[in-house]
C-alpha cells in the first residue's frame, strides 16, 4: 500500500502544480477581454482570434483544473444524504462513485474525443470565423482534462482505501472531531 501512497502523492502533487499553473490563464484571459473591449471601443478594432482564446483559455481553466479541485474537494457534491451518513459509509459512496461513475465517464469521454482530436489536427481545421484559430488545441484540452481527471480520481481511490484499511489517518475525520471540540 506504501507503494500506492507515494502514487497517489505524486499525483496530487502533478495536480496541484498543473492547477495552480493553469489559474493564471483566467487573468491572462481577463487581459485579453480588456484588451479587445478597450480596443474596439476606442479604436473600432476587433478580432474573432482575440475572443477565440478567450474562449480556448477559459476552457483551458475549467478542463485542466478540474482535476485539481477534485483533489481540494471543492467539486459539487449533492448532500441530501451523503452529509448524514458515517464517516465509513462516505468513504464507500465516494469509491463506488469513483469505480463506477468518475472512471467510466472520464474514460468514455477520453475514447470519444480522441478521434476528433487527430481529425482535427490532421486536417489543420481552424474556426468558420473570420480570423479564427486551428480547432485541434482546444479540443486536445477534452482528453488532457479527463486523464488528468481520471488520474486524480485514482488517487482519492487509493487514499479512500488506504483510510479504511487504517493505512493512513482521515483528515476530514480529524477535522471534524477537532471542530466538535472547539
Amino acid at each position: 500500500m506504501s507503494g500506492l501512497l507515494s502514487l497517489s502523492r505524486a499525483i496530487d502533487a502533478l495536480n496541484t502544480f498543473i492547477g495552480k499553473s493553469v489559474s493564471w490563464l483566467l487573468l491572462v484571459a481577463v487581459l485579453i477581454s480588456a484588451v479587445n473591449a478597450v480596443t474596439r471601443k476606442l479604436f473600432n478594432l476587433s478580432s474573432n482570434a482575440w475572443l477565440e482564446a478567450q474562449w480556448y483559455l477559459f476552457s483551458a481553466v475549467f478542463l485542466i483544473a478540474a482535476a485539481y479541485t477534485l483533489l481540494s474537494s471543492e467539486h459539487v457534491k449533492v448532500d441530501l444524504v451523503y452529509g448524514h451518513l458515517p464517516r465509513k459509509a462516505q468513504l464507500w459512496v465516494e469509491i463506488i462513485g469513483t469505480l463506477f461513475f468518475l472512471f467510466p465517464f472520464c474514460l468514455i469521454t477520453i475514447y470519444l474525443s480522441w478521434p476528433i482530436v487527430m481529425s482535427k489536427f490532421a486536417s489543420g481545421e481552424v474556426s468558420n470565423n473570420t480570423g479564427g484559430l486551428l480547432l485541434w488545441p482546444v479540443w486536445a484540452l477534452i482528453p488532457i482534462g479527463f486523464g488528468l481527471l481520471t488520474l486524480q480520481g485514482a488517487s482519492e481511490l487509493i487514499k479512500r482505501i488506504a483510510i479504511l484499511r487504517g493505512d493512513m489517518p482521515d483528515a476530514v475525520a480529524l477535522a471534524d472531531a477537532e471542530a466538535q471540540t472547539l
